[in-house]
């Protein structure tokens, strides 16, 4: 049996999917948002789907890295969020929206490494679901920005959080509070974004980062990842302690005692994923 045809695997969801589509290989899932017509505004069905999709890649053992992107018909990564949905919202009906977790945490949490290859435009709601991945990098063409200001609104994805956690609070102020769009250098000057690459090398860059950490032990993937998420989140001196559990914990895996012995070995290694 494919995994294609494997139930609830991620090739199987998202084929009952309209709006995301899945493919894997070398133990890279990529997830691509799919909805060309609105530019992959995040309306209902695309946030529920992406969660099913998201649910079924946690799940499966071949997936260790994943690559998160818009489809090239879409020209965006995701434009934002579907307004015409935000239109029809009272207070009551949009804090049932709010209800955790939304996509944004279902990115962030994921135990796997996430990488944004941020293909075009990424603002409002589709900049905070970069904000929720790992590691950001960004097609020379793309804009970003959080122009939720201009529509009476603000940020409520976790962009008011996030973005200040990743660019300081004076930079978070300057595009929440004006709305302003910037190009992805521009971006990464002021560390939205990890890396910028040109048109010829995009593609390449994401998925060759992607194969050196699908490379790796999955467990120690989820822990490192753990750790690092835990150093915006907690004071120094829990933050260490918690790493040195982590670390603890690697010793009592298979996969520490392969790493090693196939180091001393020079060889590579044969993760056995526990």
């Amino acid at each position: 049996m494919t995994d294609d045809e494997t139930p609830g695997s991620p090739a199987q969801v998202a084929h009952e999917c309209e709006t995301v589509d899945f493919d894997v290989e070398e133990h890279v899932g990529t997830v691509t948002l799919n909805r060309p017509d609105a530019r992959n505004a995040l309306n209902a069905q695309l946030r529920a789907e992406l969660k099913d999709v998201l649910d079924a890649v946690e799940a499966s053992s071949d997936v260790r890295v994943v690559v998160l992107t818009g489809a090239p018909e879409a020209k965006a990564f995701v434009a934002g969020a579907d307004v015409t949905e935000l239109r029809e919202r009272d207070a009551h009906e949009q804090r049932e929206a709010s209800k955790r977790p939304r996509v944004y945490e279902y990115v962030d949490d994921l135990e796997k490494p996430v990488i944004a290859a941020i293909n075009g435009h990424a603002l409002g709601g589709g900049c905070e679901l970069a904000q929720g991945c790992d590691v950001r990098i960004a097609h020379e063409r793309a804009k970003l920005g959080q122009p939720e200001i201009n529509l009476g609104i603000m940020p409520g994805g976790g962009g008011t959080q996030r973005l200040a956690r990743l660019v300081g609070e004076g930079q978070a102020m300057r595009l929440i509070l004006s709305g302003e769009i910037i190009d992805a250098e521009e971006a990464y000057d002021i560390g939205l974004v990890d890396e910028v690459c040109a048109d010829d090398e995009f593609e390449d860059r994401v998925y060759e980062l992607a194969g050196r950490m699908a490379d790796k032990s999955p467990t120690a993937l989820e822990l490192a990842k753990k750790a690092v998420k835990a150093s915006s989140r907690m004071d120094l001196e829990a933050g260490i302690e918690y790493e040195a559990e982590l670390f603890a914990l690697l010793f009592a895996s298979e996969d520490k005692n392969e790493g090693i012995d196939a180091f001393l070995e020079d060889r590579d290694p044969e993760w056995q994923e526990r």
